[in-house]
């Protein structure tokens, strides 16, 4: 028995974007679904219960850096990633393939994985198929990712297939490391850069292998958007339909609408929270950077009509000033918003979704975030 069911509840009648439903064995996800990311066992600036008050409904750790710090055995025995930071949703675990990957020259990819130095203290590791699907294990996602190779941008048709051809070879290894079971999920990852028919032809072996979910990986990794849209406008009609379809590490509120047109179910970036950090704010009406002077005096929230408990109580000057003075409480107050429009968007996207107004909610969203 699978550890994860998925149904859809609605469909756009004109195109791709769809609404629905995943249950997984620590609660159920409705989709299109934001994903904030928990890299190390912690969404930055914010508890628990604020993921929670903000309807956070799955979260993501990192592999790569647990298996580091505290280390997979560590978490393992302190009952698993849920347990250890007090989080009792659904949690998706990266696999550790695009942390290697990011290493550069102080990685060595071989036959059955790559092996690497910790960016910690310099001491070696070796991270493949096996080793990510025993850690991943021990920190108990309910979601856990195929070990792959994230194909660098730009790369040449023979360097993406070659890629490919190793993510592929790791992806069966991965399925037959983690078969199907009730407590964990396995998605498969799509890769092949920015030729689209490696990345159809990759589609079709990762569908054969039967993972639970489909994540298209490799996008977002320096490509103009027009690349990136038009892999996804490829691979779009071709995903299967009865699975949850995710675009790994992506990104603007214009693109979550944009991916959410495509078929797109999950989504996750680092992008409102470190952008919070840095005092850059999400709107409907496109970006607000806070240190600006012409906040100085501005008594407005944010954002007009956001619910988010920093619209709810704090000024734009209060927040450049906390800003501008380094004061903790701004990365929290500004998370806190970034993080809540995230969640409020894909809910808006569902219930437009629900009631037949996709495609004008997707236009009216697109020209107001952009200024068109």
């Amino acid at each position: 028995m699978s550890a994860l069911s998925f149904e859809i509840l609605a469909k756009d009648t004109a195109g791709l974007a769809r609404r629905g439903r995943m249950t997984l064995p620590h609660g159920v996800v409705e989709t299109p679904v934001f994903m904030p990311v928990g890299t190390q066992a912690t969404v930055k600036a914010m508890t628990p219960q604020d993921l929670d008050d903000i309807g956070a409904e799955i979260i993501l750790g990192n592999t790569y850096h647990l298996m580091l710090r505290p280390g997979g055995d560590t978490i393992g025995n302190l009952g698993g990633l849920h347990d250890f930071m007090a989080w009792n949703k659904p949690i998706l675990t990266d696999s550790g393939g695009f942390q290697v990957w990011s290493l550069g020259s102080i990685r060595k990819v071989e036959a059955h994985g790559v092996r690497f130095q910790s960016h910690i203290d310099g001491s070696e590791f070796f991270l493949g198929p096996k080793e990510s699907m025993q850690v991943q294990k021990q920190l108990g996602s309910d979601i856990v990712m195929a070990f792959d190779e994230c194909t660098p941008y730009p790369a040449t048709f023979d360097e993406a297939r070659d890629s490919m051809h190793v993510s592929m070879r790791w992806a069966a290894e991965c399925r037959e490391h983690l078969p199907v079971n009730n407590e964990q999920a396995l998605f498969g990852i799509v890769q092949g850069g920015m030729h689209a028919d490696l990345r159809l032809e990759n589609l079709e072996a990762i569908k054969d292998m039967d993972f639970e979910g489909i994540a298209i990986g490799g996008l977002s990794v320096g490509e103009p958007k027009d690349e990136m849209f038009a892999m996804l406008d490829a691979l779009a009609p071709n995903l299967p339909e009865g699975k949850p379809h995710y675009l790994m590490g992506v990104g603007t509120p214009a693109d979550l609408i944009e991916g959410i047109d495509r078929g797109i179910d999950m989504f996750d970036c680092v992008m409102p929270t470190r952008n919070a950090r840095n005092g850059t704010l999400f709107t409907d009406h496109g970006i607000m950077h806070i240190k600006q002077s012409q906040y100085t005096e501005d008594p407005a929230p944010i954002m007009a009509g956001c619910e988010c408990y920093t619209c709810r109580h704090f000024s734009r000057a209060y927040l450049r000033h906390l800003y501008k003075a380094g004061e903790i409480l701004s990365s929290r107050l500004n998370t806190l918003h970034n993080l809540h429009y995230y969640c409020a968007l894909v809910r808006r996207a569902r219930a437009s979704i629900e009631d037949g107004r996709w495609p004008g909610f997707r236009d009216n969203f697109l020209r107001s975030y952009r200024n068109e």
